[in-house]
């Protein structure tokens, strides 16, 4: 299957990212759109902002590009990288919303008089890494040679300052080449968050089904979940997913349903986290998330993992506050594995065959040091047998005494 295969499946229905957005509404009104947030209220974002505002954390949007310019983003959205058409920056206006929408929810910080227009995100003091790696033209994903543009951002996230990937999209088809990139973020300590998918089957979706990455599902205001959102064995949290509004195309908004809004909504309560408790590694982070999530009161005696909620919807300001013990460095995530393509190999791991041929060398010079000195004390050794033999009177000084010992005579 080639790249443009895995990100847009036959009817387009694979595609998170433009799934999430497919009950797009008009663009609404600046001043309308603030009140029509209920995850903010929900989070009770006023209190959440007095704790943490996600200042000093960089948030990589692996998406369809941000637009940087819109007065709901200005400032907070860094240049980033274009994977499809030559590696120009991803942070102009595109013809695609989603990207734009997805930034906004983690870090937009609104307009006007006290920001109170427009939208608010989660973490309105982070900064977005916007990583363009698709659009609804087929023709723009390559020819599925190499390493394909959503493995190449996420190595490129975390080498640029990135702790928090952002990840709203899948498909169901797995790139041989995304878990190595998932496994080279992990080792270097970034949280991953990617939509469990908007299907409402169990079937398993990537990158959220790759170990090490958090699979998200989207709930209702009321916390059930969506009912088109992915369930399986993988699937470790939910978080808000239904009409929720966004930053959209010139300047303006919409609003969407799916996993997309609720993976932005993990990936800002992370990066919230990482901003209050920088010691803490990836793993620790989403221990608090799990810890203090929640199932609705008629799940409470669920086992966990569920497999629709996960561990429950995220509760971001109990994660912030509650006297949580740090645990494992690993929390609830698989530890890291080594891979052979995870990491550029280092000087010392080198197979050069002039680096082999030296170090043979210097041991045959060695080697041949020790056996000059053998032979050496062997030839000193004889010249004393010899000497012994002979009548000598030893010298006035040394009669009485004890005879010398060989050379170096340890």
């Amino acid at each position: 299957m080639t790249i443009k295969r895995w990100m847009r499946s036959a009817g387009g229905t694979a595609l998170l990212c433009v799934v999430s957005l497919a009950h797009v509404a008009p663009p609404a009104a600046a001043d309308s759109i603030r009140d029509r947030q209920w995850a903010l209220s929900t989070f009770d974002a006023a209190s959440i902002e007095k704790v943490s505002t996600g200042r000093g954390v960089t948030v990589a949007v692996v998406d369809s590009g941000v637009d940087g310019t819109h007065p709901d983003l200005v400032g907070n959205v860094l240049p980033g990288k274009d994977f499809l058409k030559g590696g120009g920056r991803a942070d102009r206006e595109t013809e695609y919303s989603h990207g734009t929408a997805m930034a906004s929810l983690i870090a937009g910080h609104g307009h006007g008089q006290r920001g109170a227009a427009g939208i608010k995100g989660l973490a309105p003091d982070a900064k977005i890494l916007p990583l363009l790696v698709n659009t609804d033209e087929d023709l723009q994903f390559g020819s599925g040679k190499g390493e394909t543009p959503v493995s190449q951002a996420i190595r490129y996230a975390v080498d640029h300052g990135a702790s928090v990937i952002n990840l709203s999209l899948g498909d169901t088809f797995r790139p041989t080449d995304l878990d190595d990139a998932v496994q080279y973020a992990r080792q270097k300590d970034a949280v991953l968050v990617a939509a469990a998918g908007n299907d409402g089957v169990a079937k398993p979706e990537f990158p959220a089904s790759t170990p090490g990455v958090i699979s998200a599902g989207a709930v209702y205001s009321s916390g059930k979940i969506w009912e088109k959102s992915n369930y399986g064995s993988n699937n470790l949290l939910a978080a808000p997913g239904v009409e929720i509004p966004g930053a959209g195309r010139d300047h303006g908004y919409v609003s969407g349903t799916g996993t997309s809004n609720s993976t932005a909504y993990v990936s800002a309560a992370a990066a919230l986290l990482r901003s209050k408790f920088p010691d803490l590694t990836a793993g620790q982070i989403v221990n608090r998330l799990v810890k203090t999530a929640k199932l609705p009161e008629s799940m409470r005696r669920a086992k966990l993992p569920d497999k629709q909620y996960g561990y429950g919807f995220i509760r971001p300001y109990r994660a912030l506050t509650e006297d949580i013990p740090a645990g494992s460095k690993n929390g609830p995530l698989p530890a890291p594995s080594a891979s052979s393509s995870a990491a550029a190999p280092t000087p010392s791991d080198s197979a050069d065959p002039d680096a082999s041929s030296s170090k043979d060398w210097s041991a045959y010079v060695v080697w041949g040091v020790i056996g000059v000195v053998v032979l050496g004390l062997l030839a000193v050794v004889a010249v004393v047998l010899v000497r012994r033999r002979r009548p000598v009177v030893p010298p006035p000084s040394l009669l009485g005494g004890q005879q010398p010992g060989p050379p170096f005579g340890q």
